[in-house]
């Protein structure tokens, strides 16, 4: 891997401009619909409103950024051609190739929300609620555990799990857990428990999926860690 390409781009320079002029017009209608509701989440989890927009529209840009961080060679080597001409002849080479797949992190949809959890838990343990953190610490297990057993490999894009499945499983846990902290084990049990479940479990089954690049915060914002996270705060 290069070195140099420590940020990769999903889409070309000219569909970046065309989505970020969209976004400009479309922003207003998504703020009331859609952002005012992970507001809300994030008030929920102590952020002020300016704070939580201005979380909410880093990890919205962030979703664009996928940071590579190991390559992987897929175990079956590929057989191509090439044609080289000789006195006009062409002659078709077999060669062999390996097929590798970049794994990167999205920083909106992975990095961002893994910092929130880690600040919120230390949180909890500031104001001395170690109960609670033990608690938290209990609903990652057991939203792993589920999100892993949901969890599958599709060929040529990543590992998926029904978008419904994480954030259900997680406010009913949370809730189960701890109500008057429901929101806050919703969160980080939901960020950190499909992160684990879905993501961590699932990196020996990278070199099986025969994609160029797998990111963990897949899509990038409305990806399944970040929404996780956000939708079962709001559950609570």
């Amino acid at each position: 891997m290069n070195n140099k390409n420590y940020i990769y781009f999903p889409f070309e320079l000219t569909m970046l401009i065309i989505l970020f002029f969209l976004f400009l017009l479309i922003y207003p209608i998504l703020f009331f619909l859609f952002a005012g509701g992970i507001v809300d989440a994030f008030s929920r989890l102590g952020f002020s409103p300016i704070t939580g927009t201005l979380v909410f529209l880093l990890s919205l840009f962030g979703s664009a950024i996928n940071i590579p961080i190991s390559k992987i060679t897929t175990q079956n080597p590929i057989v191509q051609e090439k044609v080289v001409y000789f006195y006009g002849v062409p002659y078709r080479i077999p060669f062999v190739t390996e097929q590798t797949t970049i794994v990167a992190i999205n920083l909106g949809g992975a990095i961002i929300p893994i910092a929130i959890s880690i600040y919120e838990f230390f949180r909890i343990l500031s104001v001395g609620k170690i109960d609670v953190a033990l608690l938290t610490i209990v609903g990652i297990v057991i939203v792993s555990l589920v999100v892993h057993s949901f969890a599958k490999p599709v060929r040529g894009i990543g590992i998926a799990v029904p978008f419904f499945i994480p954030p259900i499983i997680t406010a009913i846990v949370a809730l189960i857990l701890s109500r008057h902290y429901a929101p806050i084990v919703a969160y980080i049990s939901g960020t950190l428990g499909t992160l684990i479940g879905a993501d961590i479990l699932n990196l020996n089954k990278v070199f099986e999926l025969g994609a160029p690049v797998v990111s963990i915060g897949g899509a990038g914002t409305f990806d399944g860690i970040f929404l996780t996270g956000i939708l079962s705060t709001l559950l609570v």
